[in-house]
This record gives structure tokens, C-alpha cells and sequence, in this order.
């Protein structure tokens, strides 16, 4: 029997091969959506291996985040660490020296309110949330100046929260070292 002399058989044949198809793609999604359920749950459960925390309330009185203890040092293994904190309406330091062509690794947190981070040029880009420490390894590979604008909305002066980064030659970068202990670029 041909679909020329029984039109209906085409039409069931069409019918079922939709229904096959609606049947996998529901199938498909059904899968994805039990996926991504499935990671939601799993990372709401399962912390971080590793966070740090830093007490909003005394970041400038003692510890990591010290005043004195903000900006660019050089570590024994030649690496540079450099702490910021971002608070309404400005970063500290506002202006940040590293050496280009070095691992350099960013510890930063907020002292109020939940601030963003970005590095334009780069693939930084994070969030400072009030009691925790954000830790970002990058490196810099030419000499050269980067806008760090605060990203997320802070407050009424969030357009002002702008900070910089001063990438030198690490021969010059050396040279401000030995005068110094922690660098910051801020005039």
C-alpha cells in the first residue's frame, strides 16, 4: 500500500516521527535540567576547600590588612603580593605598582559593602564581599597603565570608585623596593 492510495498512512508516519522527536528533546531537557539541579545542590552543600575570612569591623586595626601592610611587597621566592581593600568610595591603595613579567597575586577585601573588582586589560575581575578574602594570581606581561574601576554597585559614589594599576619594569620596580617596603603609586 502506497501513500498515494491511502493518504492517512503518510500523515501517521509524520506523526510518529514528530512524536519521537518532541519525546528526545523533552528527554534532553529533562537531563539538563536534573544536571543542573543536581550542581546547584551540590555546591550549595559542598563549601570552598579553602576561605579565608577577614573581620570587616577591624581590618585597619591589626592583621593582614594593616594600613602599613596595604600595597605592593616583594616575597622571598620573587613573587609580589599585594593587599587592597575597597570601601565606599575608594580602593587602598587608590594606585597599585607591580612588576611586569612577574607572578603577582591580589588579596583583597571589603571593609563595608560589597565592591567589585576589575583590572581592564586583564581576566581579573571579582567581587570583594564584606568578611572574606579574594585571592587572584595574575601576571603582567608589558609595561603600562590599567583603569581598576569598581564594578559593582556600591552606593550614591559608586561612579567615582576608581583605583589604578602602574605595571613598571621589574629593574624599576626593584629600585622603588629597595626604598621602600610596600609600594603604592599614589602621589
Amino acid at each position: 500500500m502506497t501513500t498515494e492510495s491511502d493518504p492517512h498512512l503518510g500523515e501517521a508516519v509524520a506523526a510518529r516521527i514528530e512524536r519521537r522527536w518532541a519525546t528526545l528533546s523533552i528527554a534532553i531537557v529533562g537531563v539538563l535540567v536534573g544536571m543542573a539541579i543536581f550542581i546547584g545542590i551540590d555546591h550549595a552543600t559542598m563549601p570552598q576547600g579553602h576561605v579565608e575570612t577577614a573581620d570587616p569591623k577591624t581590618l585597619h586595626l591589626a592583621g593582614e590588612f594593616i594600613e602599613s601592610n596595604l600595597g605592593s611587597a616583594m616575597e622571598a621566592d620573587g613573587s609580589v603580593t599585594v593587599r587592597a581593600i575597597g570601601q565606599q568610595y575608594s580602593f587602598t591603595p587608590q594606585c597599585i605598582v607591580v612588576p611586569s613579567g612577574t607572578p603577582v597575586t591580589l588579596r583583597a577585601t571589603s571593609a563595608d559593602v560589597v565592591h567589585g573588582l576589575l583590572i581592564e586589560g586583564t581576566n581579573i575581575n571579582t567581587m570583594l564581599v564584606p568578611g572574606y578574602v579574594s585571592e587572584l594570581p595574575v601576571q603582567f606581561k608589558a609595561p603600562g597603565e590599567h583603569a581598576m574601576p569598581c564594578q559593582e554597585f556600591c552606593g550614591i559614589g559608586h561612579q567615582g570608585m576608581w583605583g589604578k594599576v602602574k605595571v613598571v619594569d621589574k629593574a624599576t620596580f626593584l629600585g622603588m623596593m629597595a626604598s621602600q617596603r610596600r609600594l603604592s603609586c599614589v602621589d
